[in-house]
């Protein structure tokens, strides 16, 4: 693997970001492009210019939290998303619209007026979310290492200096410096990609002093046509590296360690995975899985590396496919399946932008390949899928089939070998990499324990791993065989002792600690 900076590493998650909020690729990059160059006009030093760089990169790495009751609210809750960051939420006159025109989005007439009913119905739930968006990202933030200037600022892009934004709590000059470039540079992004920087300009001196600094917005103001100009560019990649501020006085950007990398893509990982509850700990499983086969099958331990690392991200291009797809208990309808096709396609083109990246994203595509030719998204014949490629996509194969899916109940580890080995009669697995997965699977063993991780109790665990599953208290006690008040209070316990207050900053613990290994808990 080519040594991998920080800045191409978390670019690529931004990149993954862009096609969960629906916006073309590159949106982040050329946000933090504009902030960061804004920060250097008005002087910003090294260390809160490279909080903007980063803040920039990372504003919406929450977003997959929630997504399932966003998408019970919205329908396509992609297609909401991608105008709603230019909408001034503050007012009705541009809100309403805007939900007229994107909620329920390809629905039929009577479907669409049900799903707005819904959505204005279920207003304050869906405000809320807020909360559970801001508290993952901050967490996936602080994973990776990044100051708790850059973790404040994730909470805060929605914040206006009049104390009207989203979800409301500071204002002024409590909003963290770094967070007031973002914001206003994001929004100059998106207007002039529509309309131009003089047009631009026009919207965001109309919100000085209510959604933006006035300092801020005259610095944009005055420098527009320079900081629009680089948006011209069919790709900001190579400027945006070059911007990025070193990370201390006489600093140059240094390379991640391995394990540094590992932490950014298992950090990726997990934000793919919070986008359904039905895949919670997917990724991670699929990894572990994949490299235990691949060392089962004698590959060379730089390949195994590769295999595990394809493991955390092979999914992330889930992301750009609405949650209203991947929660349909009824069979998907062909325009369905066209979109879910496009996933590894999302996949590829996240992960071989970064050169450095390019040998580990045509592996993660190809999870879906098969051996006769049928799989997708290339549908390429087995004579050109490497053992690797094989391995992983028996690996996903497996795991897929032990999880809960919104359709059916989690397969039997029995009964999952019975099928990849039938998959591998019929010509569309290779042989040789299911019965590494197999041997690596085991098919057998109970749940290990977890105890003691984040001091909670074996009970709290199981009440943990339930949370985790988006089952609700009286589910959860019908579940566990206890009252209601029972398990409210261990919910409020876990809370406290892992520092969360959000089902989803939950949910991102289970994950990160393997309490949603559905492998084990189903063989």
């Amino acid at each position: 693997m080519p040594e991998v900076r920080l800045a191409e590493a978390i670019s690529a998650l931004s990149l993954s970001i862009d096609i969960g909020m629906g916006q073309p690729l590159e949106q982040g990059m050329r946000t933090c492009l504009i902030a960061t160059r804004l920060a250097g006009l008005v002087g910003l030093d090294d260390i809160d210019a490279r909080r903007v760089f980063y803040l920039a990169l990372l504003r919406h790495v929450g977003c997959t939290a929630e997504s399932e009751m966003a998408a019970s609210f919205l329908g396509d809750e992609i297609v909401f998303r991608s105008g709603a960051m230019m909408l001034d939420f503050t007012k009705p006159s541009a809100m309403f619209p805007y939900v007229l025109r994107t909620v329920g989005a390809g629905k039929s007439p009577v479907g669409r007026a049900l799903q707005i009913a819904k959505m204005m119905a279920g207003q304050k739930t869906f405000m809320g979310s807020f909360a559970a968006v801001c508290e993952t990202g901050q967490m996936l933030a602080g994973r990776l290492g990044f100051d708790e200037v850059v973790i404040a600022g994730l909470a805060q892009i929605f914040e206006h200096w009049d104390g009207k934004g989203l979800p409301g709590d500071v204002a002024g000059e409590d909003i963290v410096l770094p967070a007031r470039f973002v914001a206003i540079a994001e929004l100059f992004e998106g207007l002039c990609r529509m309309d131009g920087h003089e047009a631009a300009v026009d919207v965001i001196r109309r919100r000085s002093g209510s959604a933006f600094a006035p300092d801020v917005t005259d610095a944009l103001c005055a420098n527009a046509e320079a900081l629009a100009a680089p948006l011209e560019q069919a790709t900001v990649w190579d400027d945006v590296l070059a911007v990025e501020p070193p990370a201390g006085p006489g600093g140059a950007p240094g390379n991640l360690t391995d394990g540094e990398f590992d932490d950014v893509l298992m950090a990726m990982a997990d934000f793919t995975d919070l986008k359904s509850s039905y895949t919670l700990g997917h990724s991670r499983g699929v990894a572990d899985l994949a490299a235990a086969a691949g060392r089962l099958a004698g590959l060379p331990a730089a390949d195994v590396t590769m295999l595990q690392r394809a493991g955390w991200v092979h999914d992330v291009g889930r992301v750009g496919v609405s949650t209203a797809v991947w929660s349909k208990e009824a069979t998907l309808s062909r325009d369905d399946w066209e979109k879910v096709r496009l996933h590894p396609y999302y996949t590829e083109r996240v992960l071989t932008r970064p050169a450095a990246l390019a040998r580990l994203g045509e592996l993660a595509s190809t999870h879906h390949e098969r051996l006769d030719g049928a799989g997708y998204h290339r549908a390429v014949p087995g004579s050109v899928l490497t053992t690797a490629s094989r391995i992983l996509a028996a690996a996903d194969g497996y795991r897929a089939r032990i999880e809960p899916r919104p359709h059916r109940s989690p397969h039997t580890a029995a009964d999952a070998a019975a099928s990849l080995r039938e998959e591998a009669r019929d010509g569309r697995l290779a042989p040789e990499a299911v019965d590494a997965v197999l041997a690596a699977a085991g098919q057998g063993g109970g749940l290990r324990s977890r105890t003691q991780v984040g001091g909670l109790t074996e009970r709290e665990v199981e009440v943990l791993r339930l949370v985790a599953r988006s089952l609700s208290i009286k589910e959860i006690a019908k579940d566990l065989t206890v009252s209601p008040k029972t398990v409210d209070a261990h919910i409020q316990h876990i809370y406290t002792k892992l520092g969360v207050s959000t089902r989803a900053g939950a949910t991102l613990f289970a994950m990160e600690h393997g309490f949603v290994d559905r492998a084990s808990a189903t063989a």
